[in-house]
């Protein structure tokens, strides 16, 4: 496995910091989902290297990779906007050595109408990909309606081919009540990236569940990773410390330090 973390913890960070906070703590790569206080990587991208080219030799001098870019973009949606965000995206992921690019499931049923608007826009990327030669693909993370492995795979077996997922471990767990032994046996031949966070139910204002500290919820980490060393999993396993929408949350730099310690993950 690749133990990696999504910047999304710490938005406020350059890229130069991430990648740095990533060294201290002996991560060898790092997903990037906002730099500099903006979630819009391609401006910012564009503003702070000005060529993909650029991007792809200070991510390499810094011996840490970057195995995904995060976007918006929904493919369950009438999401203009996000179509726009991929085809801005790409080139960057594509001189950083292919790397895929994250979308959101969406959606709300997961009705037939709603599998099939999702897959047209998973074609048109599809179409896109190959007019332009790239090699980055798409990864949709089990956010809105696939937080179950049977919503995943009514959704994969309408596809021409296999759709690739980011799957939110801790999301399925919380939202869509299976354990996640029970989920990655269900999905495991899609997933190619993988989320976890800790928590425990119920929480102020109104929250559903509350994040913790790596170690100190309820989430079975112990029983996912025994799952993931046995079946060889070779993809990243990334901390996403959510800071940015839940702000009582400690610095990234705590919460990889603690799991490191607990060897949480």
């Amino acid at each position: 496995m690749i133990r990696t973390f999504s910047s999304l913890g710490c938005e406020e960070l350059e890229l130069s910091e991430v990648l740095a906070l990533a060294s201290s703590h002996g991560i060898s790569a790092v997903e990037l989902r906002a730099l500099g206080g903006t979630i819009d990587l391609a401006d910012y991208f564009t503003r702070n290297f000005g060529a993909p080219a650029r991007l792809a030799d200070v991510v390499a001098a810094s011996g840490i990779a970057v195995v995904g870019l995060d976007a918006s973009c929904r493919l369950i949606a009438d999401d203009r906007e996000g179509e726009t965000e991929l085809l801005a995206l790409a080139p960057w992921a594509e001189a950083l050595g292919g790397i895929p690019i994250r979308v959101f499931d969406g959606g709300e049923m997961l009705s037939n109408a709603e599998i099939e608007l999702g897959l047209r826009r998973w074609n048109w990327w599809l179409k896109q990909r190959k007019q332009n030669g790239w090699g980055c693909g798409l990864m949709i993370e089990t956010h809105d309606t696939l937080v179950t492995a049977e919503a995943v795979t009514r959704f994969n077996a309408r596809a021409d081919a296999p759709v690739t997922i980011l799957w939110d471990a801790f999301h399925t767990w919380s939202k869509g009540g299976e354990s996640p032994v029970e989920t990655w046996q269900g999905i495991r031949e899609l997933v190619s990236h993988i989320h976890v966070k800790d928590g425990v139910a119920g929480g102020t204002e109104g929250r559903a569940f509350t994040h913790t500290l790596p170690g100190a919820g309820d989430f079975p980490m112990a029983a996912l990773r025994e799952c993931l060393e046995a079946d060889g999993y070779a993809g990243p396993l990334s901390l996403e410390w959510g800071r940015k929408w839940h702000s009582y949350l400690p610095p990234l730099d705590e919460a990889l330090g603690v799991a490191r310690v607990a060897n949480w993950w």
